[in-house]
């Protein structure tokens, strides 16, 4: 029987919010299992590029990373906000270790071709180096993943933070039973935006087309969903959704997505 393990996907809006990050860092720690943590830091990453007077571009919510945007996103992502949450971690006792793709080449890209659009210099994944990340857990080590990926030739590339969550799921579902949580600041994937109460406990891949189809999931909501389908299509047991409630034993506000 396959051991469990937990890969943790934070948003934004917690990683700004110094009470929120602490509080999610708390029972974080408190997972008694092998743990995976991944984050991304674009808010962070936007306020610096415009101190620097560096204009952020998006193009449908994606940032175009030219190599001005990249350099912040290396400072700030494997920077200042990795190491502040591995240290924070180890102020509460769980044996934290800040990576990359590039460390131990663990997670291993692509920059995204060019179409329609030039992204720069954004990472699409290859692959992940289960055998290391399984040693760093076997070490009771609890990885945390910042949105740098490499290309194996010495470039670095700035990857979305919910792929590398997928992504390794995926990868090391071969080896775990791999539950993925995307934890942010709703309770889970609403029914009715404007009602933060309307959540829908359970989508399947049924369910999930005729929400599409509805407009219930769009907008950001849906690059996510996608990333979570495409999880559970590739080995991945369980995707959750939801905020800091998904890791307190008696709630069951929060959307679960199964196949």
């Amino acid at each position: 029987m396959k051991q469990q393990l937990s890969i943790i996907k934070i948003g934004g809006n917690i990683i700004e919010n110094e009470s929120e990050l602490f509080k999610f860092l708390d029972l974080f720690s408190k997972i008694d299992r092998p743990k995976i943590l991944v984050h991304g830091g674009g808010k962070k990453a936007n306020q610096v590029l415009e101190k620097m007077g560096i204009a952020t571009k998006m193009v449908n919510g994606r940032r175009i990373t030219d190599a001005e945007s990249l350099n912040v996103a290396v400072m700030v992502y494997g920077g200042l906000t990795n190491k502040k949450i591995v240290s924070k971690l180890q102020s509460l006792q769980c044996n934290a270790i800040g990576m990359s793709g590039a460390d131990g080449n663990s997670i291993h890209a692509h920059k995204r071709p060019v179409t329609d659009i030039d992204y720069g210099f954004a990472g699409d994944v290859d692959g992940v180096n289960t055998n290391l990340i399984s040693n760093l857990l076997k070490l009771e080590l609890s990885p945390v993943f910042c949105a740098l990926t490499h290309d194996q030739k010495g470039q670095l590339l700035n990857t979305n933070a919910d792929t590398i969550a997928s992504e390794l799921a995926i990868g090391m579902s071969t080896t775990f039973e791999t539950t993925l949580y995307y934890c942010f600041e709703l309770n889970g994937v609403l029914q009715n935006f404007q009602d933060k109460n309307s959540v829908i406990k359970k989508i399947d891949s049924n369910s999930y087309e005729s929400l599409i189809s509805e407009g219930s999931i769009a907008n950001g909501m849906l690059p996510k969903m996608q990333n979570c389908f495409h999880a559970l299509k590739n080995g991945v047991k369980e995707v959750r959704i939801g905020n800091l409630g998904l890791f307190e034993k008696e709630n069951t506000n929060y959307t679960t997505l199964v196949l």
